[in-house]
């Protein structure tokens, strides 16, 4: 497979902060009950780092993952992405730092069942305003790294549950994004396919710059990023030798 031509520090300095969380809080009022799911959550994380954010069932991951990619309000704190600070930008600015800065991967791919795969890694770059053949080139380009190159025609049903993961990787990365957030991304597949999807995150890691945010109840692969905290009564807890 083709590497992928890409400079991590073409647009950001290596080194520096990518996401910062500050003081994050976020409760929810129901029915006059209120139930605070994250008290005091702050870190940083540096362009090229990889995080695991790990915790009971919950305990509020997936909430924190929605803060930080702009998904959920919080109700105290600051969430700041590429430099930018949410909770002082509109819907419409937020939703462009999404497209240009954060790639999202999910345990159910959530790829657009009536495209092909090619056409589901091109959309993020069209809605960027890519022209058509080029956000075909570079989508192309990146389908052949992650082994789907021969299957770019091919719609989701078409494909195995490994693959349709791979292509969700492909278009998290296709815009060359600052962070790829992901919750729990191989949480529906079996050990081997897992096991390649992992390897292919780290591996493009490397290769492109882009940091890594997963949420994930696997110890396995929470060892294999540079840094695991621990989300734990609404704060989160640094442990190195998780």
């Amino acid at each position: 497979m083709n590497k992928i031509a890409m400079n991590p520090t073409a647009t950001h300095q290596a080194g520096e902060n990518v996401l910062r969380a500050s003081h994050v809080a976020k409760t929810y009022d129901e029915g006059g009950l209120r139930t605070e799911v994250l008290s005091d959550v702050s870190f940083t994380l540096k362009r090229g780092e990889t995080m695991a954010i790990v915790g009971a069932s919950g305990s509020g991951k997936s909430t924190l993952l929605h803060i930080i990619g702009g998904l959920d309000t919080l109700t105290a704190g600051e969430v700041e992405v590429d430099g930018r600070v949410l909770s002082k930008l509109s819907d419409a600015e937020r939703g462009r730092v999404r497209n240009r800065s954060l790639g999202f991967i999910y345990q159910f791919h959530h790829l657009l069942p009536e495209f092909t795969a090619l056409e589901n890694v091109c959309m993020p770059l069209l809605i960027r305003g890519t022209a058509i053949a080029e956000a075909q080139q570079q989508a192309t380009a990146l389908l052949e790294r992650v082994g789907l190159g021969a299957r770019g025609h091919h719609k989701p049903s078409e494909l195995s549950g490994g693959e349709r993961q791979r292509c969700a990787v492909a278009r998290a990365l296709v815009t060359k994004p600052a962070c790829v957030l992901g919750d729990e991304p191989t949480g529906n597949l079996d050990e081997g396919n897992a096991a390649q999807v992992y390897a292919l995150m780290l591996e493009l890691n490397r290769e492109i710059g882009t940091s890594f945010v997963l949420v994930t109840h696997d110890t396995r692969l929470a060892a294999k990023m540079d840094r695991t905290l621990v989300l734990h009564n609404g704060v989160l807890q640094e442990n190195q030798k998780f």
